[in-house]
């Protein structure tokens, strides 16, 4: 990760795994918490060349950590993908389903 950022904020993610996540650079002192339905991922290496990659979903009320990867070499994104396609693909039904029952309950 560039020097000076929290992490990579995930805007959309496809659920087809050659694509790339569009991201965008959430900077270290950004005091807003992580918009609801977002993914931060954050990443260190290790002296072995290994990778620990550490993911963080936004909620209306908090940041919730939802993974850590630990210890991933060469390329992870094929690791860290199907968790950010459900739990956004999740988020999204569980926000469609709240307004429903919302308009319903009107």
């Amino acid at each position: 990760m560039p020097d000076g950022v929290r992490g990579a904020l995930v805007h959309y993610v496809s659920a087809t795994l050659a694509d790339t996540f569009p991201i965008s650079w959430l900077a270290s002192d950004h005091p807003d918490p992580i918009p609801p339905g977002r993914i931060l991922l954050s990443w260190t290496s290790a002296n072995d060349g290994s990778t620990t990659v550490t993911a963080y979903l936004g909620l209306p009320a908090a940041e919730v950590l939802l993974a850590t990867w630990p210890g991933l070499t060469g390329e992870w994104t094929h690791i860290v993908h199907p968790t950010v396609v459900e739990v956004m693909g999740l988020h999204s039904a569980l926000t469609l389903a709240t307004l429903v029952a919302e308009l319903l309950a009107d």
